[in-house]
C-alpha cells in the first residue's frame, strides 16, 4: 500500500506497558527548551522588516534606497535586487550551516543542555553586535554569531523535546519548538511595526530585542534536566532514572527505562555515528529524515515570505507601515497553523497534515502567481481589492505550513533516528535545513526579479512533488516510542524492501560499522 506500515504493522517491543503522568516539572522543562524556536522564528521575522526600514538601508545600503525611492508610487520586482544585501540576511544561516557539526558533537558528548546554554551565549553576543553595528562587516559578523546560536539550539531543542516527551504526546510537545518560533515571527514583526516610526536608529532596537529571548532562554537552560535518554547515553544510569520518575510523574517506569537501556547500548558500539547514517538500516532516516524532509521544508516558498514579507509587499506596492502591518497578519496565521498542529497532530497523524496541507500550497501558489501574471509588474500600483486578494491567499499559505510542513519538518527527523545516530542526523537535518534556507534568501530576491512570477509557479510544483514525497516513503509515526520507530521501516511496503532485518548492511557487520 502507498501509505506503507503504520504503527500497528510493526512489532513493538514495550511500548504498552508505559506509564507517565503530566507534571510541572515536565511542562516546564519544554516551555524552557521550546524557546530555543524563538531565536530563530525572531530572526526570521526581524531581518525582513528591518531590510525594508529607510533609515536601514540608507546607513548599509544606499543604492538600493535611492531605487526604492525611484519606484516608491509603482510596483516593481526588482526593486530590492542586490547581493549584499541578501547577504546581510542568509549569513546568519550560513553560520548555522558550519557550527551545526560542533552542535552535533557537544550535544552527543555533553548532553542536550549544553548546546541549549551555547546557542543562547552566541545569540546574545550576536545580537548586541547588531544593535551597535556601523558598517556591514559588523552587521555580518553579528549575523554569522546569530547563525551559531541557531545552529546549537536547532540541533538540540527538538531532540530535547522529542526525548523528553510521552510517545502518546510527542508530536503535541515538539512542536512547541514550532510554535515559539511562530510567535518570534509574530514579535519581530510588531517590534518591526512600531520600530520603523523612530528615526533614525529604530532598527537598532529592533536588531537588539533580539538579546530578550536570548537571555530568557540562556537563564532557563540553567535550570533544565538533562533527558534521560542523553543520561543514560552518557552512562549515567542512576541520574537517567530519577530524572525520567520526575518528568513520568510515577516510579512505574522499568519497561521505558529499559528501551533507553537497549538503545544505548546499541548506541556505545557505534564509533562513527555519521558513518553509521549510511549503513543500509539507516538508510529510510538518512533519505526521508536528514535530506528529504528539512530541504523540501525550505523549497515550500514560505521562508522566502518569511524572510522578505515586508519587502515583498512593497514591491507589490504596499506602503512602508502598511507591508509591516500585512507581515504581522501573516505571521499571525502562522501562530494560528501551529496551533492547530499542536492540537490536532497526535490524533490525525503526520502523514495526514502534511499530504493535506501540500495540496493546500500548490493551489494557493499557483492562484498567486496567476494573480501576479494578469495584475503586476505594470509600473502602477495594484488596485486595493487585488493586494487584499494577495494578503488573503499568503495568509492561507501561511496558515498551511504553519500547521504542516513548518512544525513537522523539525517533529518528524527528530522522531526517525534511533539513539545511536540520534545528534548526528539531527546535525544532517540542520545543516541540510540550513543550506536550503541560505540559498532561498540568497536568491530569492534575484529570482523574484528575474523570473517573475514564474518563481511562485516553480514553488508550486515543488510542493507537488513534496506531497507525493511524503505519500510514498514516510509511515505514519504517531504515538510510536521513539526508541521504537525504526521497526515501522522494517514493515514498510517499500523500505522493507531496502532494510530487511537490520543486520546486512553493504559490507558493514551489523550497527559496528566494522568491516566484514
Amino acid at each position: 500500500m502507498a501509505g506503507g506500515a503504520f504503527a500497528d504493522g510493526a512489532t513493538l517491543k514495550r511500548a504498552h506497558l508505559y506509564e507517565y503522568k503530566t507534571t510541572g516539572y515536565f511542562i516546564f522543562s519544554c516551555l524552557v527548551a521550546a524557546m530555543g524556536g524563538s531565536l530563530f522564528g525572531y530572526d526570521l521575522g526581524v531581518s525582513g522588516g528591518v531590510t525594508s526600514m529607510d533609515d536601514f538601508l540608507k546607513k548599509f545600503f544606499p543604492q538600493v534606497y535611492r531605487r526604492k525611492q525611484q519606484h516608491l508610487h509603482e510596483t516593481d520586482y526588482c526593486k530590492y535586487d542586490n547581493q549584499i544585501l541578501t547577504l546581510f540576511t542568509s549569513s546568519l544561516y550560513f553560520g548555522a550551516l558550519i557550527f551545526t557539526f560542533a552542535a552535533s558533537h557537544l550535544t552527543r558528548s555533553k548532553g542536550r543542555k549544553a548546546s541549549i546554554i551555547c546557542g543562547a551565549l552566541s545569540f546574545f553576543f550576536g545580537a548586541i553586535i547588531n544593535a551597535f553595528a556601523m558598517n556591514i562587516a559588523m552587521l555580518i559578523i553579528g549575523r554569522l554569531l546569530l547563525g551559531v546560536g541557531i545552529g546549537f539550539s536547532n540541533q538540540a531543542v527538538p531532540l530535547y523535546l522529542s526525548e523528553m516527551a510521552p510517545a502518546k504526546s510527542r508530536g503535541r510537545y515538539n512542536q512547541l519548538f514550532q510554535l515559539t518560533t511562530c510567535l518570534g515571527i509574530l514579535v519581530a514583526n510588531l517590534v518591526n511595526y512600531g520600530t520603523e516610526k523612530i528615526h533614525p536608529w529604530g532598527w537598532r532596537l529592533s536588531l537588539g530585542s533580539a538579546t530578550i529571548p536570548a537571555i530568557l532562554m540562556g537563564v532557563g537552560a540553567l535550570f533544565l534536566p538533562e533527558t534521560p535518554n542523553s543520561l543514560v547515553e552518557q552512562g549515567k544510569l542512576e541520574e537517567g532514572r530519577k530524572v525520567l520518575e520526575k518528568v513520568r510523574g510515577t516510579t512505574n517506569v522499568d519497561a521505558e527505562f529499559a528501551d533507553l537501556i537497549d538503545a544505548s547500548n546499541e548506541a556505545k558500539a557505534i564509533k562513527h555515528p555519521f558513518r553509521n547514517l549510511l549503513t543500509r538500516k539507516n538508510r529510510p532516516q538518512l533519505i526521508i529524515g536528514a535530506l528529504g524532509i528539512p530541504m523540501f521544508q525550505q523549497l515550500t516558498g514560505m521562508n522566502s515570505i518569511l524572510f522578505y514579507a515586508p519587502v515583498f509587499f512593497q514591491s507589490l506596492g504596499f506602503g512602508s507601515g502598511t507591508s509591516l502591518y500585512s507581515s504581522v497578519i501573516t505571521s499571525g496565521a502562522l501562530v494560528v497553523g501551529a496551533l492547530t498542529s499542536m492540537a490536532l497532530v497526535d490524533k490525525f497523524g503526520r502523514r495526514t497534515f502534511f499530504i493535506e496541507a501540500s495540496i493546500e500550497m500548490f493551489c494557493y501558489m499557483v492562484a498567486l502567481a496567476i494573480t501576479l501574471a494578469l495584475k503586476f509588474g505594470q509600473g502602477v500600483t495594484l488596485p486595493k481589492a487585488i493586494s487584499v486578494f494577495l494578503v488573503i491567499i499568503i495568509c492561507l499559505f501561511c496558515f498551511a505550513y504553519g500547521r504542516s510542513w513548518g512544525p513537522l519538518g523539525w517533529l518528524v527527523p527528530s522522531e526517525l533516528f534511533p539513539l545511536e545516530t540520534r545528534s548526528a542526523g539531527q546535525s544532517i537535518v540542520v545543516c541540510v535545513n540550513m543550506i536550503f534556507t541560505a540559498l532561498i534568501a540568497q536568491c530569492f530576491l534575484v529570482s523574484l526579479c528575474h523570473i517573475r512570477y514564474g518563481i511562485f509557479l516553480i514553488f508550486a510544483g515543488l510542493v507537488a512533488f513534496m506531497g507525493t514525497f511524503i505519500f510514498f516513503l514516510l509511515p505514519e509515526t504517531k504515538q510510536v516510542p521513539i526508541e521504537e520507530i525504526y521497526l515501522l521501516f522494517q514493515n514498510h511496503w517499500f523500505w522493507k524492501k531496502i532494510v530487511g532485518d537490520g543486520t546486512n548492511d553493504d559490507g558493514l557487520d551489523g550497527e559496528k560499522g566494522q568491516p566484514n
